[in-house]
């Protein structure tokens, strides 16, 4: 077991294929190891070494795939969203306190407009679509001395913001250890092999794709086959390509792809899938099971966050063990549940905030004592970090989510799991994706409200979605006003939105009528 990102990838075969993507040949194992040795060359000229942090901003692909992996090797990894605009990279840059910037050859845009004000360096990426996928050179005029020494495993090895959708973001470092731990639990629960191929369509700016797709991938010498992002109108045409045993995705990801499945019948037949997963946000029962009847292999629902370098619990593998609406059982950290105020656990068939122990967890977020102490607490000489996730265990060990804390909707003192909500209207044949979410209400506080986007050729009304809802639900958890959309607004990973909804949807002000 490894300890360290580098020591994950040790003791592959060099001729082995480690990285691909659309239209380019494959990176081995030992180019891998032989490029992770050029990049250190390369940093450590540039004067960045261990403990120096280096954001990333480069586009999905190989390149950003194989640029966190060897950037890391040597010094502290900072992927950013390359669609932000230069105040938020200025934001982001500054809360780093990164030493320097890695772009594209080329690329003048706002993240190198932001560094160039805050006079941090900037490395430029060179990349030879003839060459290998991933392969690739930094270049920069600057030149200093820097620590050169490998990062161990009590090292950072990467840091991401959390979403800020209620505050001001917070800075979560990841250890070298915490990274590797994830990568061993998420191949693990996996049961992946050198066999396996993934085919990654998640942002490489976020901890799913990083840990779930690429690291874990690497960790056991399988392949990662790198799109260039999610784009459901060409996910079957890389499928038949990439020829992979799995791929992970988000649900709205999934809902997309089952939209279009019916038409790609060949591409679904002649695939060697061994399973498909979801996480990052809770996924409806019936898109489970209609992910099951389409692609016929298991759908694996994986629990995970940023704080736990991902993975925190996951659907068994073994078909036939995978329960729709939950989240799986502990699989890597101890699991368990909290009250939500006191510093104790209570039992786990209660109802109470997630929390979770073990070597893959953050040792807390930078510079923030204040979150820290709301966040973390021991208890038998354990650590405990509370996820902000309300729920419960069933008695077969599983974990059902129940809503963010944030997001639990309170209506006139009766408590509303949005995702029960959720559940249910997935369920008609007419919708295609749903989020509920909370709308303010002058004698209530909140009333119960759901965003809807309708299959292809379907009509319904409003009026038949709440007629649905009331036939399956208690009358103060029907959605009171449902909205019918092209689209529901999404994050940046393509997750839905609960939070703010209702003042993004132009809802507020008429939320009394």
């Amino acid at each position: 077991m490894s300890d360290t990102l580098k020591g994950l990838l040790a003791n592959h075969p060099s001729t082995a294929n480690a990285i691909g993507a659309p239209d380019r040949g494959w990176l081995s194992y030992g180019d891998l190891r032989t490029l992770a040795e050029t990049v250190a060359a390369s940093l450590h000229s540039a004067g960045v070494g261990r403990g120096d942090r280096v954001a990333i901003v480069l586009p999905n692909g190989p390149e950003m795939a194989t640029a966190f992996i060897t950037i890391a090797q040597t010094a502290v990894t900072a992927p950013l969203n390359p669609a932000y605009r230069e105040d938020e990279f200025a934001f982001y840059i500054d809360d780093l306190k990164a030493k320097a910037v890695v772009l594209m050859d080329g690329d003048d845009g706002p993240a190198s407009a932001a560094a160039e004000k805050l006079g941090v360096t900037v490395l430029r990426l060179k990349t030879d679509p003839a060459q290998p996928a991933g392969r690739f050179t930094l270049h920069t005029d600057s030149t200093a001395s820097c620590d050169q020494s490998a990062p161990d495993a009590g090292d950072v090895a990467l840091i991401l913001h959390t979403s800020g959708t209620t505050s001001r973001p917070k800075i979560v470092p990841l250890l070298q250890s915490n990274v590797a731990a994830s990568a061993q639990n998420i191949a693990t629960s996996l049961d992946l092999t050198a066999d396996d191929r993934c085919m990654n369509v998640m942002p490489l700016f976020h901890i799913h794709g990083l840990l779930a797709a690429v690291s874990a991938t690497l960790a056991t010498g399988g392949q990662v086959w790198c799109a260039p992002g999610f784009d459901a109108l060409r996910f079957f045409g890389w499928m038949r390509d990439a020829d992979p045993t799995w791929y992970t995705a988000v649900p709205t990801m999934h809902q997309a792809i089952l939209s279009r499945a019916g038409r790609n019948a060949d591409v679904i037949e002649g695939a060697r899938l061994r399973f498909l997963r979801s996480s990052s946000a809770s996924l409806p029962g019936p898109v489970m099971e209609k992910l099951f009847e389409t692609f016929g292999v298991p759908v694996i629902e994986g629990y995970g966050m940023t704080e736990a370098a991902h993975q925190m619990c996951s659907n068994p593998l073994k078909p036939g063990l995978q329960k729709p609406g939950a989240v799986g059982v502990p699989a890597g950290p101890e699991v368990r549940i909290a009250h939500e105020v006191e510093p104790n656990l209570v039992g786990n068939s209660d109802i109470g905030e997630v929390v979770i122990s073990g070597p893959n967890v953050t040792p807390g977020y930078e510079n923030n004592p204040d979150a820290n102490a709301k966040n973390f607490f021991e208890v038998d000489g354990k650590r405990w970090f509370r996820t902000g996730d309300q729920g419960t265990f069933d008695d077969d060990g599983y974990l059902t989510l129940t809503g963010r804390l944030k997001e639990i909707i309170n209506r006139g003192g009766e408590k509303v799991s949005p995702l029960e909500v959720d559940g249910v209207l997935s369920a008609h044949p007419a919708i295609a994706q749903v989020v509920t979410f909370a709308l303010p209400h002058p004698k209530l506080g909140e009333e119960v409200a759901a965003a809807v986007v309708l299959r292809e050729g379907e009509e319904v009304t409003d009026r038949d979605i709440r007629n649905f809802a009331s036939e399956r639900l208690a009358d103060f958890k029907v959605p009171r006003k449902v909205i019918i959309l092209d689209e529901i607004p999404k994050g940046a990973t393509g997750k839905m939105q609960r939070i703010g909804l209702a003042e993004k949807l132009g809802l507020v002000d008429t939320a009394a009528s």
